[in-house]
């Protein structure tokens, strides 16, 4: 039975087993079930134990330009003039909600990438 992942051992064994049921589940059975309710176990484990930092803002938009093919100027239409853009660029000022709102929409990509927690 599945329960609460509280140490390094517990995690690598239900991971091993994530590995078996992979290999034979099909859902809407008991062992799909258990396959889902230990990914949901493992999960909540590696966010407690291995968090992954929100990307900065200005990194991420510089991942999205070179996947893109986009320079600094292409940023212009979503941010505003281009200073404003090479300001942000240089983190010398920050994005505002709109420039985010923009940004998303245009570019579509997600705004968690954009915010910088």
């Amino acid at each position: 039975m599945a329960r609460i992942i509280k140490t390094k051992k517990e995690y690598q064994t239900a991971l091993a087993r994530i590995f078996v049921l992979m290999n034979a589940v099909k859902k809407n059975t008991v062992v799909g079930d258990e396959l889902e309710l230990l990914a949901l176990l493992v999960e909540k484990y590696e966010e407690e134990h291995y968090p992954i930092p929100s990307p900065d803002p200005v990194d991420f938009l510089e991942y999205v330009m070179s996947t893109k093919g986009l320079h600094q100027s292409d940023l212009v239409a979503y941010i505003g003039s281009k200073s404003t853009v090479s300001q942000i660029m240089n983190r010398k000022r920050s994005l505002t909600v709109e420039m985010i709102r923009k940004l998303s929409r245009g570019l579509k990509i997600p705004v968690e990438g954009l915010v910088g927690v």
